[in-house]
């Protein structure tokens, strides 16, 4: 991703022509990068498992519903708990971030009037903006960190997998450099109860959240 963001996406932008040159550009190779990570998934499980099989994939990804720690329980009022860490990534929004080129991020272009005359009833990149937030929030991140990563990790560092699986979630936004201390946030939010529930799920909804409201205010703009 740091790669596709740092190299690949300048020059492509060279290639392209007009204010959105940088925005597509950037939109273009990260969204490649997600594609990737979902194959890389996908490989991976394969090898290990031996199938791609719903039944299969869902356990060995934790594609599943909360489970106590303590009764087994699974499913029910733990779903409840979403609603808490909804709340709370919604909240950290708020708090100051680090100052990004305005040019690399994409909230700010569509935002401007050069972006909003850009996504007016423009379907082909409403198209590939939503395909990446979707790689983003369930095909591609969180299925990689949350799903086949957590899952694994408890070998490796015990108790502490969700802590080292946060550190990891926030160095991988070398793509992203300014969002890597909010995304330490993560490891409280996500992680954490991705390891005590055993689901990955969890960090699936709580930024698909994001991704409808965000996915929405997109559409609005290509309506406009």
């Amino acid at each position: 991703m740091a790669a596709l963001a740092w190299v690949g996406a300048p020059l492509l932008a060279d290639a392209l022509e007009g204010p959105s040159a940088w925005p597509r550009a950037i939109l273009v190779c990260l969204t490649a990068g997600l594609v990737w990570q979902f194959i890389l998934v996908m490989g991976a499980l394969r090898h290990e498992q031996g199938t791609l099989r719903w039944s299969v994939a869902k356990e060995a990804l934790w594609l599943r519903s909360p489970r106590s720690p303590r009764s087994g329980r699974s499913g029910g009022r733990l779903w409840w708990l979403l609603v808490p860490l909804v709340l709370l990534v919604a909240a950290t929004e708020e708090l100051p971030s680090l100052p990004s080129p305005d040019h690399r991020d994409l909230g700010t272009f569509l935002q401007s009037s050069a972006g909003q005359e850009f996504m007016a009833g423009n379907w082909p990149w409403f198209a590939l903006i939503l395909t990446m937030m979707i790689l983003n929030t369930v095909l591609g991140e969180e299925l990689l960190f949350r799903g086949l990563l957590l899952p694994r990790m408890r070998g490796a560092f015990g108790r502490g997998d969700w802590c080292a699986n946060g550190v990891l979630f926030a160095v991988y936004h070398l793509h992203v450099p300014w969002a890597i201390p909010a995304s330490l946030l993560d490891m409280f939010l996500v992680s954490y109860p991705a390891s005590r529930y055993r689901s990955a799920l969890i960090g699936i909804c709580v930024h698909s959240v994001q991704t409808v409201v965000l996915g929405a205010l997109t559409l609005l703009l290509v309506l406009g």
